[in-house]
């Protein structure tokens, strides 16, 4: 069983920060790729960033300069730090991990997905 829990989301007004985390369970993240999706109402799940086992970094080029992803290996735990929110960054996220090693944005690549936390940037 592999289980992913994330948190950190909330309600922040534009140009705020917030962390997500995204704790893992029955896998080392050192094994596969992992990733944050995100969807808001009525749109397409997207992929924001994934990370590689062997450090590769792919962002959304709405996100670059913006967020950074980035994993604690012997904590088992995915971050995606985020900065300089805007209102279109509102969705709710999800941490997705998977065990092949080369990986983007499609989220039909990750197998194993967390509940979704919530983020919503007011202006």
């Amino acid at each position: 069983l592999v289980q992913l829990v994330e948190s950190g989301g909330g309600s922040v007004q534009a140009g705020g920060s917030l962390r997500l985390s995204c704790a893992g369970s029955g896998y080392t993240t050192s094994n596969g790729c992992m990733g944050w999706f995100r969807q808001a109402p009525g749109k397409e799940r997207e992929g924001v960033a994934s990370i590689r086992p062997h450090g590769g970094i792919t962002y959304a080029d709405s996100v670059k300069g913006r967020f950074t992803i980035s994993k604690d290996n012997a904590k088992n735990t995915l971050y995606l730090q985020m900065n300089t929110l805007k209102p279109e960054d509102t969705a709710m996220y999800y941490c997705a991990a998977d065990s092949r090693i080369y990986c983007g944005l499609t989220s039909n690549v990750f197998r194993y997905w967390g509940q979704g936390t919530q983020v919503t940037v007011s202006s």
